[in-house]
C-alpha cells in the first residue's frame, strides 16, 4: 500500500515526465513544419534541452534521493551545457556554408 508521500511523488513525478513528453513531441512537430533549416534548429535545440529537463526531472522525483537521481542531476547539467552549444555551432556551420541564407532569411520561417 502507498503512503500518501508517495502517490503525490508519484503524481509530481509522472507530471513532469509527461510534460517533458510533451515538449520533446512539440519540438519534433516544430522540425516537420518548419521549412528552413534555421528555424528547425530553434525548434530543435529548445526543444530537446526542455524536454530532457522535464523528463529526467520526473524520473529524479520518481527514483528519491538515491545515487540514480545524482546521476540523473549531472546528465540535465550535461545537457544543459553541450546542448546549446552544439546547436549553435551547427547553425554556424549552416549560416558560413550555404549561399542562398539571406533569400531564404526573407522569405520568412514557416508554410
Amino acid at each position: 500500500m502507498m503512503t500518501a508521500w508517495e502517490w503525490i511523488r508519484f503524481l509530481i513525478g509522472a507530471g513532469l515526465i509527461i510534460f517533458g513528453l510533451f515538449v520533446l513531441f512539440t519540438a519534433v512537430y516544430g522540425n516537420y513544419r518548419f521549412r528552413f533549416v534555421l528555424n528547425r534548429m530553434q525548434s530543435a535545440s529548445l526543444g530537446d534541452t526542455l524536454g530532457m529537463l522535464f523528463t529526467l526531472a520526473g524520473a529524479m522525483v520518481l527514483s528519491g534521493f538515491t545515487v540514480f537521481s545524482l546521476k540523473m542531476l549531472l546528465v540535465i547539467v550535461f545537457f544543459w551545457i553541450t546542448s546549446p552549444a552544439s546547436s549553435h555551432l551547427l547553425v554556424h556551420m549552416e549560416v558560413s556554408t550555404f549561399n542562398k541564407i539571406r533569400r531564404e532569411d526573407e522569405e520568412g520561417g514557416s508554410k
